[in-house]
């Protein structure tokens, strides 16, 4: 009886030990994998070097995916231009503009997320969003982009052509030997309290004073941008006319311009004193009764192109609607880079989409070339001024006689 006993009481301590022994397995166990979890958080943190694109998490390739590579009606909504004039951007900033690919982000996304904020006017916080991208990522590519596209000026400002005698073009046959038009426009910025008085226009608002040129097709020749909304118009001329890099026009050619410009040598300016906007003409006692009243309406008919060129460009970039919170100097390079897309679209794309939204006749694009003379001074020339009578009064002839 007793040793059977003494088997039981052997039998009890060794399930004892056993136990003992498997609790202490579990707890190695499990010791163990919170040292591995430990250790695959710290190498997580040390292989954000060796981040890769293929290593992004599923939303950021599926939304970079349906912004480029859906189709071309999306490319255009959400990027202003169609994938092939994407891929043809990217191509441009990468081998002329000298944009680097990092290792995180690749140059479709750089490019990506700079035409959404251009676009949309989107808060960097709501880029940061939709592209699962830090705060950090979005501001860096963003300004590394548009460094690489100011790069870009001289490629993508055209050269105007003049308008050659012969000409069939309604708008524009009428003046001989012109490059296109240029008017100034305000674009609201936001600037320090203290420099508010200097950026206040005529209309009350904070804007910039933006001196455009273009030819017939719309594209941009040269842009001034940075001037206070106090400025006049004719001084901002002036000044781009006498940079050593500034507004060129060569002698023997000339732009239109409103009443606000002087009319003299490159520059030719309607009637003051009599009608010219569009809208007051029309047939009978509407119609012009006076050479000078048909020469300003046939000035303003051409040289309306500035003033739908604007309007296009604020219609395709959100930017430039409404103030933006980058510093002064960083807002005129957005508008630059606003203005040399417009160009690289109306270039590369063979519709612009948005054009049909504005009253636009179809012309053909202009370059000039072999001309090394320029206007240096903005002046009354009284030998400008004849010679305007002098188209003013062939047109009325040429005009009466058919009537």
């Amino acid at each position: 009886m007793d040793q059977v006993t003494n088997q039981q009481h052997i039998v009890v301590v060794i399930e004892d030990i056993i136990t003992i022994i498997k609790f202490f397995l579990l707890f190695v166990h499990a010791y163990k994998s919170l040292q591995s979890h430990g250790q695959r958080r710290r190498n997580v943190r040390g292989r954000a070097a060796r981040y890769r694109v293929t290593d992004k998490i599923p939303k950021q390739i599926e939304h970079l995916h349906d912004l480029i590579n859906i189709s071309d009606q999306t490319c255009i909504n959400n990027l202003r231009m169609d994938r092939n004039a994407f891929s043809r951007l990217c191509f441009l900033l990468e081998n002329v503009g000298g944009l680097v690919r990092t290792r995180n982000v690749q140059f479709t996304e750089q490019v990506a997320i700079f035409l959404t904020v251009l676009a949309h006017h989107e808060k960097h916080r709501v880029v940061q969003f939709h592209f699962k991208r830090s705060g950090y990522t979005i501001s860096k590519h963003f300004n590394v982009v548009l460094e690489a596209l100011l790069r870009l000026h001289s490629v993508l400002l055209i050269n105007p052509e003049p308008i050659q005698d012969g000409s069939t073009n309604e708008r524009w046959k009428w003046f001989k030997d012109c490059l296109g038009a240029l008017d100034g426009t305000y674009i609201d910025v936001r600037v320090p309290v203290g420099d508010k008085g200097r950026y206040r226009n005529r209309k009350g608002k904070i804007a910039v004073n933006v001196l455009g040129v273009c030819d017939p097709s719309m594209k941009f020749v040269y842009l001034l941008s940075g001037w206070e909304g106090s400025a006049a118009d004719s001084r901002i001329l002036r000044d781009a006319v006498t940079r050593p890099n500034g507004f060129k026009v060569p002698i023997g050619n000339y732009y239109l311009c409103d009443c606000g410009y002087t009319n003299g040598a490159g520059f030719l300016a309607p009637y003051r004193g009599s009608r010219y906007h569009l809208d007051e003409w029309g047939v009978g006692s509407s119609a012009p009764q006076n050479y000078r009243e048909l020469f300003n309406l046939r000035h303003a008919k051409a040289r309306n192109v500035i003033e739908r060129t604007f309007g296009l460009l604020k219609f395709r970039w959100g930017i430039l609607r409404s103030t933006s919170y980058y510093p002064i100097k960083t807002q005129n390079r957005i508008i630059m880079a606003c203005c040399l897309i417009h160009n690289f679209i109306r270039t590369v794309m063979s519709v612009d989409p948005l054009e049909h939204l504005f009253p636009a006749d179809v012309i053909n694009h202009y370059g000039v070339e072999g001309l090394d003379e320029y206007i240096d001074v903005v002046e009354t020339n009284q030998e400008w001024s004849d010679w305007r009578d002098h188209i003013a009064m062939s047109m009325y002839n040429d005009w009466t006689a058919r009537r």
